[in-house]
């Protein structure tokens, strides 16, 4: 081979070397920024080059891309530790979603490393947790304050992570639970809680039908007495009339009354048994079992 073929084929092998080293492409999803030198290059207006998804051109050796990738990114946290209000802890499960905004400022803050931008964003986004959670009590966090705590805790990592370069796009609590020696003293509050709340309405129960009771007793007493003022009433009435009766038959035929009036008393003392009564035979109360004075009397 001669020495120009052999030179001719060397320049040629430098140039598709030089022309491989030069051409990149960007896949879709991902972003690239020229450097140079190592440092970013930026255009007439003083902004970053970026290059979208395609077939792109650099110069060899001096120039590099660097690609980034721009799609919906995540990563989930467990066994997150946090202080609340009431100085106890709780363990808080979350996941975030994020995205690069700003590839330059990215670059130049993390490097364009993925595992330490989530580092960073964990950091930033824990700070915004023990923000949320160190003003509230435990039963606030558990019971109805999740949604609220989520807008906040995505509002304060937005606002953070903007030194990233990067857009937190959701920030999700997926579970809050306690560690066991709080649990043990949740659960013992809830049980007082619940118990004072249950003596209360017992309480308030027995005083209600105390109450009601009193309420029908006085009623119940009012009725007997009018029923006693009605009875006593036609007692009376039944008394006047069998005294006027009495005295017209008295008045009629004062010997037959009081003949009557004998043997009703006659019929009272026998139908009580075990009655014992000592009388002489010749008193009053036997006089009608005397043969002559009965006669006598009931022909007057």
């Amino acid at each position: 081979m001669s020495p120009k073929v052999m030179l001719g084929s060397i320049i040629g092998f430098i140039v598709l070397v030089l022309v491989y080293a030069s051409i990149f492409t960007v896949t879709q999803g991902h972003q690239a920024m020229l450097l140079r030198l190592g440092e970013i290059m930026h255009n007439r207006a003083g902004k970053p080059i970026l290059l979208n998804p395609g077939l792109h051109f650099k110069m060899p050796i001096i120039e590099s891309a660097y690609d980034f990738d721009v799609r919906l990114q995540s990563f989930t946290v467990d066994s997150s530790r946090i202080l609340t209000a009431e100085q106890k802890y709780v363990i808080v499960d979350y996941y975030t979603k994020w995205r690069i905004a700003d590839p330059a400022l990215y670059y130049t803050r993390t490097g364009g490393d993925v595992d330490r931008a989530e580092m960073l964003l964990k950091q930033k986004i824990n700070d915004a947790l023990r923000q949320a959670f160190g003003v509230r009590q435990i039963k606030e966090i558990i019971s109805g304050e999740r949604s609220n705590i989520t807008q906040i805790l995505l509002q304060k990592a937005n606002e953070t992570a903007k030194d990233l370069g990067v857009a937190v796009v959701d920030v999700r609590i997926q579970g809050i639970n306690l560690p066991k020696e709080v649990q043990e003293s949740v659960f013992a509050r809830m049980r007082a809680q619940r118990e004072q709340v249950a003596t209360q309405h017992r309480a308030q129960g027995k005083a209600t039908a105390e109450g009601m009771r009193a309420h029908a007793d006085a009623a119940v007493a009012v009725k007997i007495a009018q029923a006693e003022a009605t009875a006593q009433k036609i007692r009376s009435e039944g008394d006047a009339k069998a005294s006027t009766i009495y005295a017209a038959a008295y008045e009629k035929d004062p010997g037959f009354y009081a003949f009557y009036r004998s043997l009703e008393a006659y019929k009272k003392i026998v139908e009580k048994k075990g009655t014992v009564m000592v009388l002489r035979p010749s008193g009053a109360f036997f006089k009608y079992f005397n043969p002559g004075e009965a006669t006598a009397e009931t022909r007057k």
